[in-house]
């Protein structure tokens, strides 16, 4: 719902703040006065395409911004969702500036947004009827939706919607299984080679990095026998080395502390040296006598690293990446291999897939085809009540055809969907978009949404124009029907005509103002007696005389009783 609606620059409108409520919203005022300002800046808003020439002489740029209460509609909220744009307690704010430039920019909330994107989220919340862009019933992807809505058939559409695309993605899946079978062959043979290569290399985790130290030990074992033996002349006792040094020094420091106790502790961690030279000395020497050292050995060593770094060149940079390869490889020379079998689970998939799919079709076309003719039915009445006696209004249920001529099922089904009307009697019905007269698009309008108004998800609808050509009780009948519809859809309509304009909720009269040698609009939101002169102006263009008066009191007053008994 349109809560308010700011406009800076935009045609006579210097600066205003129009505020809305919920129901039936009404903006009268005289000829030239700027009524059709505020709904073409609506427009600008909503994502239509923007002319420079409406900015206001004088400025640079123009500014309009709609807070929009968006609660309850399911379709807006998923698509905020989907966008990552949060309402604020419900609300959301759409701005747009446009430059004399022809530049500008677009933002939901504070989000900076293309003009497409405001347009398909707008789209979920204003139908805007006369001639502009904004008209949901103009697409035909929204007359099936509308006929699906009607006729209860959503779950079954939807649901056909999704095994469809479930079809095509198994399709997909199986001509991939299906094409070149000579490269899926040359890939399992190449997968089996890996997998058996690995298997004789007997790998085991880690292996690589011992060898590779084992390999670096016995290419430099003669540089660690020359150190061992340095080793051992520098600390052994025997040719005086460091222990035979430590072990006098050791004895000597037993002798000097007892003497004098001071040097006690300098005896104990010369004792501890000796000690730990003795048993570094030792495991030197145990190493020595371990380390196994031959040309057979070395030879071994390389020809296995030579084996695994061939393996790691190929399939992995360790042996446990060698290994995931492996069985890697073993799943897909499994898959090749039952390639038949899962050819025919595939083939056995979509032949169930595509028989539920076209039942499925068959039986939603059926029943679309029973529910536009009550539609039509229905429609029509509303356009005979509406001063629309002769016209024929039609919903053509046809199938699409593919390229070989056929009935083709899609993802909606068979069926191409697509109202069509007929205003004059004796021609043919044509599209909807084809209708020249805005007042006439808008009572079509205003008749199909009347019919749809508790599934339509559209939650305000705009009227320009509505009443063009009508009046007495034609003006009488379209501020019923609009006065009904919007007890479910909140209404903003432009109109002259009293008999509309008294069954209004919220009543905003729009004046145009002269002031510094300059015209500007203005808006005010009138009741009570301000309201009863806005009407005698409407029915006589005097506000003055008191017939004019009473006639505007009691058509108030009529109004008014004619609520309280719906």
């Amino acid at each position: 719902m349109l809560e308010e609606l700011f406009i800076k620059n935009y045609a006579l409108a210097d600066q205003l703040t129009v505020e809305f409520q919920e129901g039936f919203n009404i903006l009268s005022g005289e000829t030239g006065s700027g009524k059709s300002v505020i709904i073409g800046a609506l427009g600008l808003v909503l994502g239509e395409k923007g002319d420079v020439s409406a900015i206001r002489t004088g400025a640079s740029e123009t500014e309009v911004s709609a807070v929009i209460n968006v609660e309850g509609n399911a379709e807006a909220l998923k698509w905020l969702e989907e966008h990552e744009i949060s309402a604020d307690e419900g609300r959301v704010i759409i701005r747009r500036i446009m430059k004399n430039t022809g530049r500008g920019s677009m933002f939901i909330q504070s989000v900076p947004s293309v003009k497409a994107d405001v347009s398909e989220f707008t789209s979920l919340l204003f139908d805007i009827h006369g001639q502009h862009e904004h008209q949901s019933l103009l697409s035909t992807d929204n007359h099936r939706k509308l006929l699906d809505s009607f006729a209860g058939l959503r779950p079954s559409a939807e649901r056909l919607k999704s095994d469809f695309l479930e079809l095509n993605n198994i399709k997909k899946e199986y001509q991939g299984l299906m094409s070149d079978e000579r490269e899926m062959l040359r890939e399992a043979d190449l997968a089996a080679f890996a997998v058996k290569e690995i298997e004789d290399a007997a790998l085991k985790p880690g292996e690589i990095e011992e060898l590779e130290t084992e390999h670096k030990l016995l290419t430099q074992s003669e540089k660690l026998f020359i150190l061992f033996e340095e080793l051992h002349r520098a600390l052994s006792e025997s040719s005086g080395g460091a222990l035979d040094g430590l072990r006098s020094g050791m004895e000597n420091l037993k002798e000097l502390s007892g003497i004098d106790s001071a040097f006690a502790e300098a005896s104990s961690r010369l004792e501890n040296a000796f000690y730990e030279t003795e048993d570094v000395l030792d495991g030197i020497e145990r190493y020595k006598v371990n380390f196994d050292f031959s040309p057979e050995r070395l030879a071994a060593c390389e020809e296995r690293l030579s084996e695994l770094l061939k393996l790691r060149k190929k399939y992995g940079d360790s042996v446990e990446d060698i290994l995931t390869f492996q069985e890697e490889s073993r799943k897909k020379v499994s898959s090749i291999e039952n390639r038949e079998e899962l050819k025919a689970e595939y083939a056995e998939k979509i032949a169930a897939l595509e028989k539920s799919v076209l039942q499925q079709a068959s039986d939603l076309s059926a029943k679309r085809k029973s529910a536009a003719r009550k539609l039509q039915t229905a429609i029509q009445q509303q356009l005979k009540a509406l001063g629309m006696p002769k016209a024929e209004f039609r919903v053509q249920v046809e199938a699409k055809l593919g390229e070989n001529g056929r009935p083709s099922c899609g993802i909606n089904g068979f069926d191409a969907i697509e109202f069509l009307i007929s205003p004059n009697q004796g021609e043919p019905p044509k599209r909807l978009r084809s209708i020249a007269s805005g007042g006439e698009i808008s009572r079509v309008m205003l008749a199909i949404k009347s019919v749809l108004a508790s599934i339509d998800t559209v939650d305000t609808l705009v009227f320009d124009e509505i009443d063009a050509g009508i009046g007495g009780e034609i003006a009488v009948a379209v501020g019923e029907h609009m006065y009904r519809l919007s007890r479910f859809k909140q209404i903003l309509c432009i109109t002259h005509l009293a008999s509309i304009a008294v069954r209004a909720d919220n009543h905003i009269r729009v004046c145009k103002k002269t002031a510094r040698d300059r015209t500007f609009t203005e808006i005010d939101n009138v009741a009570g007696d301000e309201r009863k002169i806005e009407i005698a102006r409407m029915l006589s263009g005097d506000t003055d005389t008191d017939v004019s008066l009473k006639h505007a009191e009691e058509l108030l007053v009529k109004a008014a009783g004619e609520r309280e008994g719906s």
